[in-house]
């Protein structure tokens, strides 16, 4: 019996990174693959973001066959810069020109975000902002498409009053926990939804239909 594999070419981050990591993605680098499809934003090597669960998605995703790129952000920990004032002493986190443009040469967008919608429903934003691009966010706290639209967010199924991006929240996968193993389902379920909007979105149509993978 044969067991067959697939070689994916990814080309891991130029330089050694700063901060925290163990060796591992570190803030500032970007693991991009051959072909950029899809690209993965992790806010920052923290213990509740890397390395868990964010190389365990990346790694099923190439599994399944995807061409995965993965953006560790330089400033992607903590609240974005404008909630400052409600939040003392911490890091902001913002998207410098740099990574808009590593995340525009893709095709779709995966952002892992955390536990308080407070803080990353802005940071989406942020990340959304200057980047026409559909994404997809996985996140541990339970929030819907309206909560990003009511913070001015386009998504697939509500537009908000005022949009404040030029990205697109197609889809919400909720109950990943920071810090901790991605279970199968929750896997599946990723894997499912990028399968389905990387399809609609070769196919022009990146916005149209649900995400039902």
């Amino acid at each position: 019996m044969r067991l067959g594999r697939k070689c994916r070419v990814v080309d891991c981050r130029e330089t050694a990174g700063l901060g925290l990591g163990g060796g591992l993605a570190q803030r500032g680098t970007l693991a991009e693959a051959a072909e950029p499809d899809l690209v993965v934003l992790s806010m920052g090597p923290s213990p509740r973001h890397i390395t868990k669960p964010v190389c365990e998605i990346t790694y099923g995703l190439r599994e399944a066959g995807f061409n995965v790129s993965v953006l560790v952000l330089k400033a992607g920990i903590g609240p974005p810069e404008e909630l400052m004032d409600q939040v003392v002493g911490a890091a902001y986190s913002s998207l410098s020109p740099e990574e808009e443009q590593q995340i525009r040469r893709h095709k779709l967008a995966l952002i892992h975000v955390g536990n308080v919608p407070r803080h990353f429903i802005p940071k989406v934003k942020v990340f959304l902002r200057n980047v026409e691009i559909p994404a997809i966010v996985v996140s541990q706290a339970p929030v819907t498409l309206q909560d990003f639209a009511a913070e001015g967010i386009r998504t697939r199924e509500f537009e908000p009053e005022v949009p404040e991006t030029k990205g697109v929240v197609v889809e919400v996968i909720t109950g990943v926990i920071r810090g901790q193993t991605c279970p199968q389902e929750k896997l599946d379920e990723i894997v499912g939804k990028v399968r389905y909007w990387m399809e609609r979105v070769k196919g022009g149509q990146a916005r149209m239909g649900s995400g039902e993978g």
